[in-house]
C-alpha cells in the first residue's frame, strides 16, 4: 500500500503519520520526489482502514499494490533508483558499461584487458574468481587468488570491481569488492539473497535461465527486505526452444522492467547469444530499448580463454562497439 501525501505537508506532520503507522506494525518507506512524497507501507495492510487514512488532511490518495513485490515496485518508489558505486552511478540518466573477462586467469591477462576496456569507455571491471560451470571438470576459477588479482587491478586502474559470489561462506572475501554479482544459477538461492540483504554493497542480480520477470523482482525483494536497496537487475537471456544462440535475449524485458520497477536494468548480451559477432548488435538493441548499462565479456586472447571464449570480444572489437553505443545514446537524446 502507498499513501501519496499532498504538497505542503510539513515535516512534523509526516513524522507523526509515520510514527502512527509504525505503532500499528508497519514498516514505512519514504520516497521524496520533487513534487510529492509517497509513504510505502510494508506489512499486512488488510488491517488498515484505507478510508481513515484517506480522510487525513495531509493525504492525497491511498493505493493498494497488488503485485507481490513491494519495495522493488515503481508504484512504491516512482523515481529511478541510482546506484552509486564509488562515484560511478548506474540508473536514472546514468549509463555505464561493465567489461572484462569471464574468468580471471593471470595477472598479465587481467591487467591487459582492464587497461584497454578502461581506455575504450568501460567504467567498471568484471572478472570471475569463482565460476559456476555446468561440468565439474571445467575451469572453476582462481578463487581467493582471483579476488586478490581483481583488487590489484582496482588499485592500478581505479575501476570498481564486479565479481560473482557462489555461497555465503565466501562473503568475507568480498569485503573490498565493489559490486557483488549474483549469477543466473543463484537467482533463487534465497539464503544467499537474505545474507546480501544484510550488507549495503551494490548487488548485480541476474535473471535466471528459466525465470519470469516477476520471479526476478521477487528475488530483488528478498535483498531489499533485509534493508539493501542497492540492486542492479541484469537481463542475460533465457532458455527457449531456440538452439542457434546460447540463450534468447529478452529485449522486451528492458522496457517492461523499467515500467515495473525503479531499480536500474542492464543487459548482458554476451551470455545471451554466446557468439561474439552478435554481441554488438544485441548491445545496440539493448541501448535502444532503454537499458541503464551493458555487461560485456572481453578477452585479449579469446581462442585460448579458459572460459567462454566464443562469446568474448577482443579489446579492439570492444572499443568499436563502445563507440557505436555512444552514438546510439546520443541519437536517443
Amino acid at each position: 500500500m502507498v499513501a501519496v501525501l499532498k504538497q505542503g505537508a510539513s515535516k512534523e506532520q509526516i513524522e507523526n503519520l509515520i510514527a502512527w503507522l509504525e505503532n500499528r506494525g508497519f514498516r514505512v518507506h519514504i520516497s521524496t520526489g520533487e513534487y510529492q512524497t509517497i509513504l510505502g507501507l510494508i506489512g499486512d495492510t488488510s488491517k488498515i482502514d484505507t478510508e481513515l487514512l484517506e480522510s487525513l488532511e495531509m493525504v492525497e490518495s491511498v493505493k493498494r499494490i497488488t503485485e507481490p513485490f513491494k519495495s522493488a515496485n515503481r508504484k512504491f518508489h516512482p523515481n529511478d533508483t541510482v546506484v552509486d558505486i564509488g562515484g560511478v552511478k548506474i540508473g536514472g540518466s546514468n549509463f555505464q558499461i561493465i567489461a572484462g573477462p569471464c574468468s580471471v586467469e593471470s595477472p598479465e591477462q587481467i591487467l591487459a584487458i582492464a587497461e584497454k576496456v578502461s581506455a575504450a569507455g568501460a567504467a567498471l571491471l568484471r572478472g570471475g574468481a569463482f565460476k559456476p560451470r555446468t561440468s565439474p571438470y571445467d575451469f572453476q576459477g582462481m578463487g581467493p587468488d582471483g579476488i586478490e588479482l581483481l583488487l590489484e587491478m582496482k588499485k592500478k586502474t581505479g575501476m570498481p570491481i564486479v565479481t560473482e559470489i557462489m555461497n555465503t561462506n565466501h562473503l568475507p572475501l568480498f569485503e573490498n569488492i565493489d559490486v557483488i554479482q549474483v549469477g543466473a544459477r543463484n537467482m533463487q538461492n534465497f539464503e544467499l539473497l537474505k545474507e546480501l540483504g544484510m550488507t549495503r554493497k551494490p548487488i548485480l542480480l541476474k535473471r535466471g535461465l528459466a525465470n519470469t520477470m516477476k520471479e526476478l523482482l521477487m528475488s530483488a525483494e528478498y535483498i531489499m527486505a533485509g534493508g539493501n536497496s542497492n540492486i542492479i537487475l541484469c537481463e542475460r537471456g533465457i532458455r527457449t526452444f531456440e538452439t542457434y544462440t546460447r540463450n534468447t535475449l529478452d529485449i522486451s524485458a528492458v522496457p517492461m522492467l523499467r515500467e515495473l520497477t525503479h531499480l536500474p536494468v542492464i543487459v548482458d548480451p554476451s551470455h545471451a547469444v554466446g557468439i561474439a559477432r552478435f554481441v554488438e548488435p544485441m548491445s545496440l538493441s539493448a541501448v535502444a530499448a532503454g537499458a541503464d548499462g551493458l555487461m560485456i565479456e572481453v578477452h585479449n586472447d579469446p581462442a585460448n580463454a579458459l572460459c567462454d571464449g566464443a562469446q568474448s570480444l577482443t579489446p579492439e572489437q570492444f572499443a568499436v562497439m563502445a563507440e557505436k553505443v555512444r552514438r546510439v545514446r546520443e541519437a536517443l537524446k
